[in-house]
């Protein structure tokens, strides 16, 4: 089988991975890149094409998947330092303020 061929896959495997794809695909990774990634992922999460027979038992790791939920930080990363850190300060008040109610 030559490198890229995806014959040894499921079809859920290859539903997940379109999916995954669009999902690096929204956050603006080339295709190429997003395909590659999303390939990876599913390979990550079940061990590589199900088709052939071998370990086909072994349960699904959804692991990769969640982390990339857990991410994140493109909106802090967007404001400048003085903007976070003011923010900090207001959220750490309201906390104080918080705990000095209950």
């Amino acid at each position: 089988m030559p490198r890229g061929d995806k014959s040894a896959y499921t079809d859920k495997q290859k539903r997940q991975a379109e999916h995954i794809e669009e999902g690096y695909e929204d956050r603006g990774l080339s295709r190429e890149e997003a395909q590659s990634r999303a390939w990876a992922t599913v390979n990550k999460e079940s061990g590589g094409g199900k088709k052939s027979g071998s370990g086909r038992g072994k349960a699904m790791d959804t692991g990769p998947s969640k982390k990339g939920g857990r991410l994140g930080g493109a909106a802090a990363a967007s404001r400048t330092p003085e903007e976070r850190s003011a923010s900090a300060k207001k959220a750490a008040a309201t906390r104080k303020k918080n705990a000095a109610k209950a």
